[in-house]
This record gives structure tokens, sequence and C-alpha cells, in this order.
């Protein structure tokens, strides 16, 4: 083991390598920045580019610029509030709000510095379980998986912000609109309206594009001036070195935030935009400050980046240990193995294990090298924010559409980002939560498929069926009554406190 650990960061620090490094993040980066693409689309680009190389080098290749793609989405989800890529979604909740504060420098450096050290959480977390991971991943099976989609929908009650009943308005809304389509457990349509393309359900980029981005634009059109509200004539690297200081000072969130995103990360099928929501309502949860989330919050973006970017370790446990694809871009870094002829799975934890520990040094090596490029630039990238609406809303309207276009290449996901819009910019103008609506329409699938599978296997006691899932279950329950048992308790003092006097 020790020896296969030494080649593969050998393998990956190669004097030859170097510049086909700095290509990846390159690569990756613009990738993250236009909205839309993603790291999955960029990957299958490229699948039929490797056929014939040699194995080492193509895998690094393609991990270093799937890591770099989170980098640049959440520059784009900062400084526009427009989605680089559905999993930076979360990071809009408080980046964009610090940089309309004129707080971009410390946005970025905070965001950036915690991807780069949830990746390294998640390189370690993917190096340490390897030898045991068949036991926790055959641990997940339908109640757990539904019992986690019921957490990410119980933060509903957390994260709305002002009317807890227009909070929940809202996330029914999300849930709702989640089950345009093909019924899980029956195939029965619903709500298309007769239309062959609401089928397969509503699409996460053109719904996020719209809800977050849009509404911003119009904000910035009507208002005028720039989409910082202060006047500053100058960014400084102090600005980037508070948010890199943020992080440290919150290390216990960056820890707790990327176990939750390795743990969800090793879970096939999950996903990027899971983690993030879950990541984000355990930080509110946990806060000492949590009616700031929402408003410009440093921890909302810490918590956010550290578990998107930890979870690409579960990711690639799964897919390297069993063959079984943790995310979408997973499925492509599978499809590459067999192209180059290295057969996943156990076979290939005794066979390449040196291959193996290349991939888990390009993916730290990615993410490090592509934080280090971005802080650097941090400076002149948040001077953007400074430029005149009149110039900044055009260029976002033309990210949207071709973030929206870019999906499936379909015009007619653009006119749902634009619809998706002012339906954004109405929950905005009425204090009504997107957030919870996001949430809502990201785990109300999941909850659904999971609950009607465990149900139709286990019966109507699937919930008591493991232990995982009983804990859980636990976990939620405490969640949803912890604030009303405080507020409880603090109205109980003050009434004891009321009567001595």
């Amino acid at each position: 083991m020790i020896e296969a650990i030494g080649h593969g960061i050998v393998n990956v620090l190669n004097p030859g390598m170097l510049p086909w490094i700095f290509l990846g993040v390159m690569i990756g980066l613009i990738v993250g920045i236009l909205p839309g693409l993603g790291g999955t689309a960029a990957l299958a680009i490229l699948l039929p580019v490797i056929y014939g190389l040699d194995p080492t080098f193509a895998l690094s290749f393609l991990i270093i610029i799937h890591a770099a793609v989170s980098q640049g989405g959440l520059i784009t989800s900062i400084l526009f509030g427009v989605p680089g890529e559905s999993a930076s979604t979360a990071t809009i909740l408080d980046g964009y709000p610090m940089t309309k504060q004129g707080k971009a420098g410390r946005a970025l450096g905070s965001a950036l510095m915690a991807s780069m050290m949830g990746a390294l959480f998640g390189g370690v977390v993917l190096g340490a379980l390897l030898p045991i991971a068949k036991p926790i991943v055959l641990a997940f099976g339908s109640p757990e998986l539904f019992m986690m989609a019921v957490m990410g929908i119980s933060f509903v009650a957390v994260l709305g912000r002002g009317s807890a009943r227009k909070a929940f308005i809202s996330g029914a809304l999300g849930i709702l609109v989640a089950f345009v389509g093909f019924h899980s457990g029956t195939g029965v349509l619903r709500y298309t309206g007769g239309m062959i393309y609401f089928w397969e359900g509503i699409k996460i980029v053109p719904v996020f594009m719209g809800l977050f981005a849009i509404p911003e634009v119009i904000e910035l059109a009507v208002k005028g001036g720039a989409i910082a509200k202060v006047e500053k004539s100058e960014i400084k690297w102090n600005d980037v070195g508070q948010g890199i200081k943020d992080v440290f000072k919150n290390w216990s969130l960056v820890l707790r935030c990327s176990a939750i995103g390795a743990g969800i990360g090793i879970v096939p099928g999950v996903g990027g935009v899971v983690s993030q929501f879950i990541t984000y309502g355990h930080a509110k949860q946990t806060s000492k400050r949590p009616q700031e989330f929402g408003l410009g919050c440093v921890e909302g973006v810490i918590a956010p980046e550290s578990g998107n970017n930890a979870k690409e370790g579960g990711a690639l446990l799964t897919t390297l240990a069993f063959g079984i694809p943790g995310s979408a871009a997973m499925v492509i870094i599978l499809a590459a193995l067999m192209v180059l002829g290295v057969k996943p799975g156990p076979d290939m934890m005794i066979r390449h294990l040196d291959l193996v520990w290349t991939i888990v040094a390009a993916l730290i090596l990615g993410n490090v090298v592509s934080s280090c490029i971005c802080l650097l630039a941090a400076r002149e990238l948040a001077r953007i924010t400074f430029l005149k609406g009149t110039i900044l809303v055009p260029l976002i309207i033309v990210l949207v559409i071709l973030g929206a276009y870019g999906v499936a290449n379909d015009i007619r996901d653009v006119l749902v980002a634009f619809a998706f819009g002012g339906i954004g910019y109405l929950m905005k103008i009425y204090d009504y939560s997107r957030v919870t609506f996001t949430i809502g329409f990201v785990l109300g699938d999941y909850a659904e498929r999971y609950f009607l599978i465990s149900l139709a296997s286990l019966g109507p006691g699937f919930l008591l069926s493991s232990p995982i899932s009983i804990v859980l279950l636990l976990l939620v329950i405490l969640g949803l009554v912890g604030g009303h048992g405080k507020r409880l308790l603090l109205n109980l003092f003050q009434r004891q406190k009321k009567r001595k006097n």
C-alpha cells in the first residue's frame, strides 16, 4: 500500500505531467465559469480523445479537469449570482449578497479555501476507506436514502427567512414541480400538460438559472449602478486574506461539512446539489448567527463549498472499488476506465493499486492548483462587480441563455429558465423563499422514489429496518424540534424570572 501511494504521487508530480496539469486546470476553470456546461459534458467531449493513451496520464488529466470545474463554478455564482454548475447553487445564497456588499474578495477567498480544504478531506477519506469500502456502501439501502432526502427537506423549517408559512409554501411548490413527469412507481404521467418535453421532468439547470440569476438581473437593470452597492475604489489582498482566515476560524464547520459531503458522495446517485443544501442547512442550524444566513454570512459560503468538494472523494470511492458511479461525472470516469482497458472493482484494488492512488493524488492536486490560481486572480475578478450594470446585464443574460441552452441544446430550456425567472422575481418581491423551493425541487423526487421502493420491499415499518435509518430519523426529529425546544425553554426561563421579580 505504501509503495502504491508513492507511485501514485510520483506519477502525478512527474515533470512531464506539469504542462498537462496546468492545461487541465484551465479547461476545468473555463468550463466551470460557463454556466450550464458542467464538468460531465466536458469529460464526455474529451472521452474519445483518451483512447489509446497511457491510463495513468489519461485518468489524471480527466480527474484534474473535473476537480477544477467546481472552482470555476463558484466564481460566477459569487460574482453574478449565476450558478456556474448546479452544484454551486447553494453558494449563491450568501456569496452573492456578500458581493453586493462589496465583499466579493472575501467571499471568493473563503469559498476557494473551503473548497481546497474539502478536497483534501475528501482525498484523505477516499484513501482511508478504500480497504473497508464494501460494508459502508452496502449499509445504505432505500430506507437510508429516503431518510437522507427527508433530512434535507426538513431544513425547509430552518432555511426559510421571515414567515415560516411562506417558507413551507415555497418548499411544497418545489416538491410539486419535482413531481412533473413520470411517476416513480407507476410510470403514469403527471402535470405534463400533454407536452412530451415534460415527460422526463423539468431540468434542474434551467430552473436554477431562472430562480437565482434572472431576478438579480431585473433588479440590477431597474436600480442601475453596479452589482456591489458600496463605493470602493480598490480591492485589496486583505479582502481575500480575510476570507481565507474565515475558513480557519470556522475549522470545525469545515470538518463537519466535509465529513457530511464525503458521506453523501459515498452513496451512489445522490450528487453534489444534495450535499450542498444539506451542508448549508447544517451550517445554519448549528450557527450562533442563523439570522445572518441569506444576507451575506461567510459561514453560508464555507459550508456548501467544503461539502461539495469533499463529496468527490466519496463518489470516487464507490466508482473505483465497486464500479458503481457515485455521480454523473463518475459515469464518464467509469467509461474512461473501460475504454483504457481497466476494470473497476475489487480486482482494480489488487492489480492496479498504483493507478488508484494516482487518481487520488490527481483529485487532490487538481483542487489545490485550481484553488491557488483562482486565489491569485481573486482580487482582479472581484473588480468585475464594480462595473456598471449596463455592461453586466447583457453579459449575464447571455450567460443564462447559453447555460440553459447548453444542457440539451433545446431552446425550450431557455424558455423554462425565463419562466422560472419570472416566478423567482415574484417570490423575491413577496418574500417567498427561493432556497426552500430549490430544496423541495431537488429532494422531492428522491424522497418519493426511495419511499416507494422501501414500502414495496420492506413494508410500512421500513424506517425501523436498520440502525442507520433510525439514527437519521432521530436527527430529523431533533432538528425539527430543537429550535422550538430552545424557544420553549427560553420562554419558561423568562416567565420564571418575571415571577421572582
